[in-house]
């Protein structure tokens, strides 16, 4: 017989991505459906934090320019006092915020002024980076447990085909290969979700240090300048 009239004899076996979760076990079935899951809940923070990172940046370098323009602290944290609008706005205000309350009272609480304000300074770049990263904690943990996961799939899927085939007592390519496509698929969905969330993850992390090193540059030249007007206030 000719082997083209056999390949067209025999029976056509539907290997679509559909057609392999709708069979696979249920137990692959929750897996497939949890990473898969997992992957639009990755894509979802991945989205979200690339904006916000390019909006943080915008709003820093436009705080920067207006603070080094010539304009007073006093000015600039009237404006900014009620709702700062970005990370270093919330550095500064926090750092204001001390230093007018330690003149309130006539001043007699200005010998120790400087340590506050560095402790401020801290503690709020502490929580704003706390901000930054809040959720890529997601993107962290499922990079790194979304492909054991499809591994679990894969595992119990293949024990089910195996099972199949111990029942049937055949065990031809036409019945092996769809059970073990199916529990394959579900390894591959795992990689799926895991590579982009660890390529993601590394690179938003990499945005929030440089953030945060942008954040505690602006702390320290601020801190210089607040502590050389305690220093004339002392003085005088």
């Amino acid at each position: 017989m000719n082997p083209a009239d056999v390949a067209q004899a025999a029976p056509q076996i539907d290997m679509s991505f559909w057609t392999l979760f709708w069979h696979a076990h249920i137990v692959v079935k929750l897996v497939m459906s949890g990473l898969i899951g997992a992957s639009i809940w990755c894509w979802s923070i991945i989205i979200d934090k690339s904006l916000l990172y390019r909006r943080t940046r915008k709003d820093m370098d436009a705080f920067e320019e207006g603070f080094w323009s010539g304009r007073s602290l006093e000015e600039l944290y009237r404006d900014l006092s009620s709702k700062p609008a970005n990370d270093m706005a919330a550095v500064f205000v926090a750092a204001m915020r001390e230093w007018k309350r330690s003149f309130e009272n006539g001043g007699r609480s200005v010998a120790s002024l400087s340590q506050r304000i560095d402790k401020v300074l801290d503690v709020t770049i502490q929580r704003e980076t706390e901000r930054l990263e809040s959720k890529l904690l997601v993107l962290s943990t499922i990079a790194s447990s979304a492909p054991f996961i499809g591994l679990f799939g894969t595992v119990w899927g293949i024990m089910h085909s195996f099972t199949a085939i111990a029942v049937s007592k055949n065990s031809s390519l036409a019945v092996v290969a769809p059970g073990i496509a199916e529990a394959l698929f579900a390894t591959a969905i795992g990689l799926f979700a895991a590579i982009p969330a660890l390529m993601a993850y590394n690179k938003l992390q990499a945005e929030v240090a440089k953030a945060q090193n942008r954040l505690e540059a602006f702390a320290d030249e601020f801190s210089a300048i607040l502590s050389r007007q305690i220093d004339e206030r002392l003085a005088a």
